[in-house]
Parts: C-alpha cells; structure tokens; sequence
C-alpha cells in the first residue's frame, strides 16, 4: 500500500504530494491499534530513551498534523515543525522542486506554518491520547520572517513557552537558508546573546525540576573556524545536543540540472559527503558526552554507518523518505550495526 502510493505521490507537483502525504499520514494515525518504534540500537540521550537511532527531520510535518501516522512507521523519533509564534504563509509558490536524478530536492518553504498555538492544540490531544507507543517527539523552533534579528530570541523563548511540556526535546533552527538573515544567528554575539536567553527559558519553565533539551541546529556550509566557534559555544552554554546538517546552498553537484539553479535549500544525495564531513569535525572538538544528530544524504545503510562511523549518535532522513518511501525506515534500522 504504502509502496504504490509512494510511486503515485512522486508523480504529483511536489506542493501537492506533500499535502496529500500528510492527509493520508493523519488517516493513518486515527485508525485503531498502536505501532511502536522498531526496536534496535537503543539509547538515552539528554534524557530520552531512543528505541532506534533513525528519526524524521524537520520540515515534513510543519505543524504536528501527522505525528501518530508517522510514528506507526517505525522512527524511533519524529521531529515537527519548524513552528514561529504566529501563523505565516512561506514563500511564493513554487517553492519545491524534485530532483530525482541526484536524488535531492529544493526548498525554499519559508517557514510556513500555523504558528505555535494550532501545534500545541495538537501535541495536547496527542499526548491525550498517548498513542506514540515510545516515539521521541521533538519540535524545531524558528522565528517569523518579520521578526528582526535582534528580537529573535523572543520568537524562540515564545515557542518554548507554549510547547515544554509537549515537546521531547527542543531544536534552535538557525540554519534555514529561507528566511533571511537567520544564518548570522549561527555566529559570534548573535549566537552567545540567544543561547543565553533560551538557556534561561528554559531554566525557568523547568521549575527546578528536569528541563527540557536544547539541541542547535547548523549549516552544512561551515568553515573550520566557523564549526569550532560554534563548538565552544554549545560547551559554553551548556547545550544538550547539535544536529548537522540543514540544507545546503552549495550546487556544484547538481551544476547543470535544469532546476539546479532554483533559490533555496538543496537536500538529499548531494548532501552525502559535506553533512558526514561536518560532523566529523564537531565530533573530534565536542565532547564525547555531547550527542549529535546526523541528517544530510543518507540515502542507504551504507550512508548510515557511515555517518554513525563519523561521530553521529542518531541519525535523520528527510528527502529519500520522500524518494524511498517508509520501506527505508524498515531497512535502515535492522541492518545498521
């Protein structure tokens, strides 16, 4: 069933597949019984037991419509969003493109979502009715386009505010290369000034008892001294986890594609190599106890060892759950090693 639609899906504009994924994904959730994780490789990290290291990235599920269907595939974790304070419609369309030769995809979404309000409502009843069966759920946290950047981390610490009981964990989206400017959070004061805040946010709605995590997520377009800034400022501010990476603007390996030249962020098999090489490089700065979240081109289990290999604790797809459909979670997690 799910292979045949997958086909059928990858034959619809992009925009349209994606809606349709997530009508059926949401029907598949309210159907009766309950699906766990695949159960392989567990771990705890900042304080969630993992059932299986292969989650969902950011970006499928902008708005928590989809998280029991989703979670009945089998991840051992499924990331929504990203969500800003208020409702925002994204870009123009079009703003996705298929890739299938390379195996990628475009973007340049825009953060369009709901805003915060219609995903709490729904992570609430979801919680209700406690249908996750063990699947971490955590939630990627952006501002509005309109927000200036200095006032950014009010966009952040409002989030976190209407979500830290709902969400597993939290992650600081800093890298989308779609709303303008919000890479320059990733550096210097910019960042030192908002992880001060959201630490303290966090902090306070814990209400001394356990918070909950804060993971930073960055760019695969780092330099060296961009990367070990970064590093010192996650041990600094006492961040309990970095996922790398988010898309990239680089298009030397798709150069020439008819659609290679489309504004936004390029995902999928591209990614491969600059993703593993991003995390070896935090890898051997970080300290051990610190966990990193693989995401960039894994498209098969060599892929995935190999960014395990590279220092990554946990792993996460996006773009070939879009080309592979959930046969892919299956694979990834019995035959990794």
């Amino acid at each position: 069933m799910f292979n045949l639609a997958q086909k059928l899906l990858l034959k619809l504009p992009p925009e349209i597949a994606h809606d349709m994924a997530i009508s059926g994904l949401r029907f598949f959730g309210n159907l009766p019984g309950s699906m766990g994780p695949y159960t392989s490789r567990k771990k705890t990290l900042f304080g969630c037991e993992f059932a299986n290291p292969i989650g969902l990235a950011a970006g499928l599920d902008k708005d928590a419509k989809a998280v029991a269907g989703l979670a009945r595939l089998g991840f051992g974790f499924v990331e929504v969003g990203t969500v800003t304070p208020r409702a925002q419609p994204g870009n123009p369309q079009p703003r996705l493109f298929r890739l299938p030769e390379h195996r990628a995809l475009i973007n340049r979404m825009g953060f369009n979502n709901q805003g915060v309000m219609a995903m709490a409502q729904r992570l609430s009843k979801l919680r209700a009715r406690d249908q996750l069966a063990g699947t971490i759920i955590g939630v990627n946290l952006g501002k509005n386009k309109d927000t200036p950047l200095a006032d950014a981390a009010n966009d952040y610490t409002a989030c976190m505010k209407h979500l830290h009981a709902l969400a597993d964990y939290f992650t600081l989206n800093l890298s989308s290369p779609n709303t303008p400017g919000l890479r320059q959070l990733q550096h210097g004061a910019e960042l030192s000034e908002l992880l001060n805040r959201v630490k303290e946010m966090q902090q306070q709605l814990a209400f001394g008892g356990a918070v909950t995590p804060l993971l930073l997520k960055v760019a695969p377009d780092l330099d060296d001294e961009g990367i070990e800034r970064i590093a010192d400022q996650l041990v600094t501010h006492e961040v309990e986890g970095l996922i790398a990476t988010n898309t990239t603007l680089d298009r030397a390996l798709v150069a020439g594609h008819p659609l290679g030249g489309e504004a936004g962020g390029l995902s999928g098999e591209p990614l491969t190599v600059a993703s593993r090489t991003v995390v070896q490089k935090f890898r051997r700065i970080l300290p051990k106890e610190l966990p990193i979240i693989g995401v960039g081109g894994i498209g098969s289990v060599e892929d995935a060892q190999n960014l395990l290999d590279a220092g990554a604790d946990l792993l996460q797809i996006y773009t070939s759950f879009i080309y592979q459909g959930p046969d892919i979670v299956r694979s990834l997690t019995r035959s990794l090693y």
